[in-house]
Parts: structure tokens; C-alpha cells; sequence
């Protein structure tokens, strides 16, 4: 018999749910190396390769069969092909060492492409078998609806049926647009997301230099009165400076019942908030603390001043105005900024104000970007703001872990506060 790679789901899974790889029909204690690659939208390539060594009977299961040294991983590891793709230092562009995957269709498939060689080699030996697999973002029956009402431009994604559903507005950072990737895979599991530009995305602001409460608030309106959005109260999930956008929204707007951050600060970051007669300024910064390698990859993450000392206090959002609950997920490695320290203080804050205490969840190893589960670790891309490359933090496998375990907590954090059940949802596709 031939060598075959075996999958299940065979043919296309959910980009965030597990995929089980396995390989049929090899010689007893066949030394191989399985490789995956992936070509992102810009075209980009990532791969990742381990060395194995099948049964006596000629089987490999990822799932029993550790990886051996010499690959991108090794040990035990089912899903170790998947969370550890990097980008492939292309010879025609130096420029771009380091490469940050996104998806930006997300009405379209990842297709993954796996690769079975003969022996350990260096280079690849002779292909022995090989298969592809659609990881794809939006469930059957998913809708995604593109939002432009008012200021609004954003899309929303409605799961199968009639509702209502618990709703939830998504912000990511400072890189601007609308990315929908987080939103729509939230989505396969119950609830109405709204992924919300709020700069550099059509007629949007083009730079981030201050932001009105105002257009957040039309937002959140929209999804109040939405007809297949759940009341009383929605949630709101924020990664980076969407984390701190919002807190303020929490802190100053009706309507919001859960708020979860991935490495969002307390404080107010990058640009001015304005919100009727209120205004709070960006915490301030010194350039001068930025560390550089010699590879010229830049450290940040001493960069902003501490939000407790001095005028930099006018900066602090007050989140203990704030009605909901809240979640902090931190990666403890984060080189952005000093989220552990944030959620710290957000945390004694609230306390101090008689409010309840937040969940705070702490991920030993996890760099700044905790994506939704399987995406690969970034370890530095460029930054829109400092216009150079910087470092985001993590350990790869540690970094896996995290997103895996975060992603599950969002879940239940929503599934507990807008609609006061468990979350229980399959992610079959």
C-alpha cells in the first residue's frame, strides 16, 4: 500500500478547531519528515517541518507519535505542524524579515497543503505522499453583513436562525482597517459580532491622533437596537489599543455588559479621547527607552511612562464608572507594553471603588498577539506608530497553548454575562 495522509475533518475544518493528521502505509519504523505550507492572501509562504518515525506497523499519528528533534518542534505535538508556520525569509525581500499572518477574505479559505518526505535530510527527500485541507473562517450559515450606517463602517456576522443573539463588538489595534478574522470565527459559535473600523479604513481618519467616544457609541446603539441582537446589554473584546478603547467605552457608555482585553491597557494610549465635554490625553512616552538589537529589531516595552505618577494620572480611564464585568487575558512575555502591570492596577482600581474583582488570566510565555487559536506566533512585524520593526514577545508553543485556552475563557466569559448560560456550542462546521 502506498503512503497516504489521513485527516479528519477530511477535507476542510474551522481555521480554530483542531485538525488530526495521521499517515498510512509507510515501512515499519520509516523514518519521514511531514511538512506544512501555507500561502497567506499577499502570497506570502509558511512552512513548518518535523522529523518522525512511524510504528511497527508503519502507521503515524500525530496525535501518539512524538516529533523528533531537528524540525520546527519536537515531542508530542498533534497540532505542532499548524501553530508553528513561519514565514519564509524570502531572498527577494530582505525588507520583510518578519511577516504577520491575517486574513483578509474571510469568505474564503487557508488551503494548507501537507507534504510527506522519505528520511531526516537536511533537504527533502523523495515525496512520499502528500494532501490538501481548507481551513476556513465562517461556518455554514454565518452571515456577514457589511455595516455602513451613519459614521459606522464595520461588518457584522449573524450565526444560523432567527435569534436574538448575544452581541459582541470587536476592535483590534493600532494597525488600523477592519480586520474580520477574530469576529466572524466568534461567530461560529452563537454570537452577533460587529468588527468595528475606527481609523484608516474608507472615510475613516487616517491617522490615529484622536478619537471621539461619539462614533463608538452609534456603534454600540446599532447593535442595541439591532433586531437579532440580544439585550439588555452587549459585550465588548479588544486586543491593544482596542483594549483601552474599550474600557472607555465601558466607562462611559450605556449598554455594556461584559468587556474582555487581550494585553489592553488601563490607560489611554496613542491618541486623544473625546467624549462630549470630556477629555483624556494619550499617556505619555519616552522614545529615548526604545532598546534596539543589532538584527534592528526594536524593545518597547519601557517606552510609555507609568499612568500612576504625575500628570500622566489624567490618562488612567476611570473603569470604575463602569456597569459590567471584565476579563483580562495578559501574555506575561509581552513586549508592547506592560499588560500584567495594567490589569493589576485595573484590577486594584475597581476594588478600590467597591466594584467587583476582574478576572484576570496570566499566560506564562505568550507574547502581545493572542490570536484565536492555530494562528502562528509573531514574534516582531512592523509597527504603524514607531515605523520600525519591534519585537511582540512569546514562545511559540507556549503561545499556542495560550490562544487555545483564552479563546475557550472568551467564550464562556460572553456566553456567562449576555446570556447567563454555559457556553456549549460544537465547533463542527
Amino acid at each position: 500500500m502506498a503512503p497516504s495522509i489521513r485527516l479528519s475533518p477530511a477535507a476542510r475544518s474551522l481555521f480554530d478547531e483542531p485538525l488530526a493528521i495521521a499517515v498510512q502505509g509507510l515501512g515499519p519504523r520509516q523514518q519521514v519528515t511531514l511538512r506544512t505550507s501555507l500561502r497567506d492572501e499577499t502570497g506570502q509562504l509558511f512552512q513548518a517541518s518535523a522529523h518522525y518515525q512511524a510504528g511497527d506497523d508503519g502507521e503515524l499519528d500525530l496525535a501518539r507519535c512524538p516529533a523528533l528533534p531537528g524540525g520546527s518542534f519536537s515531542g508530542l505535538e498533534p497540532m505542532g505542524l499548524l501553530w508553528a508556520l513561519q514565514h519564509l525569509l524570502w531572498a527577494l525581500q530582505p525588507q520583510k524579515p518578519f511577516w504577520y499572518m491575517m486574513k483578509q477574505d474571510v469568505q474564503s479559505p487557508f488551503l494548507l497543503q501537507l507534504e510527506v518526505f522519505e528520511g531526516h535530510g537536511e533537504r527533502p527527500g523523495r515525496l512520499l505522499a502528500q494532501a490538501q485541507h481548507e481551513r476556513v473562517f465562517l461556518r455554514d450559515g454565518v452571515r456577514r453583513v457589511p455595516v455602513r450606517q451613519g459614521r459606522i463602517r464595520a461588518t457584522l456576522f449573524l450565526p444560523p436562525g432567527n435569534g436574538p443573539f448575544p452581541g459582541i463588538i470587536d476592535l483590534y489595534g493600532t494597525g488600523g482597517g477592519l480586520p474580520e478574522y477574530r469576529a466572524c470565527l466568534l461567530a461560529n459559535y452563537g454570537f452577533a459580532v460587529l468588527a468595528l473600523a475606527f481609523y484608516s479604513y474608507e472615510d475613516l481618519p487616517r491617522e490615529m491622533k484622536e478619537f471621539h467616544l461619539e462614533y463608538f457609541e452609534e456603534a454600540v446603539n446599532y447593535m442595541l437596537q439591532h433586531a437579532q441582537v440580544k439585550g439588555p446589554g452587549i459585550g465588548l473584546l479588544g486586543h491593544s489599543k482596542g483594549g483601552d478603547l474599550c474600557i472607555s467605552m465601558a466607562s462611559f457608555l450605556k449598554g455594556i455588559a461584559a468587556t474582555a482585553l487581550i494585553n489592553g491597557s488601563v490607560a489611554n494610549v496613542g491618541a486623544v479621547l473625546r467624549y462630549k465635554d470630556i477629555t483624556i490625553p494619550p499617556l505619555g512616552a519616552n522614545l529615548k527607552r526604545i532598546k534596539v538589537s543589532k538584527s534592528g529589531i526594536a524593545d518597547i516595552i519601557d517606552v510609555l511612562n507609568n499612568p500612576l505618577e504625575g500628570p500622566d494620572q489624567q490618562s488612567f480611564i476611570p473603569l470604575e464608572k463602569a456597569e459590567c464585568c471584565f476579563l483580562f487575558i495578559v501574555g506575561q512575555d509581552d513586549h508592547n507594553w506592560k499588560s500584567e502591570f495594567f490589569a493589576v492596577e485595573g484590577s486594584k482600581r475597581l476594588q478600590a471603588h467597591g466594584k467587583e474583582k476582574p478576572e484576570i488570566l496570566c499566560y506564562p510565555g505568550a507574547g502581545h498577539y493572542i490570536e484565536p487559536p492555530f494562528f502562528p506566533m509573531c514574534a516582531a512585524s512592523m509597527h504603524l506608530l514607531f515605523g520600525k520593526p519591534v519585537m511582540w514577545g512569546g514562545e511559540p508553543k507556549a503561545h499556542c497553548k495560550a490562544q487555545i485556552d483564552a479563546w475557550q475563557h472568551i467564550q464562556a466569559f460572553f456566553h456567562k454575562h449576555l446570556t447567563g448560560k454555559p457556553s456549549g456550542t460544537s465547533s463542527k462546521l
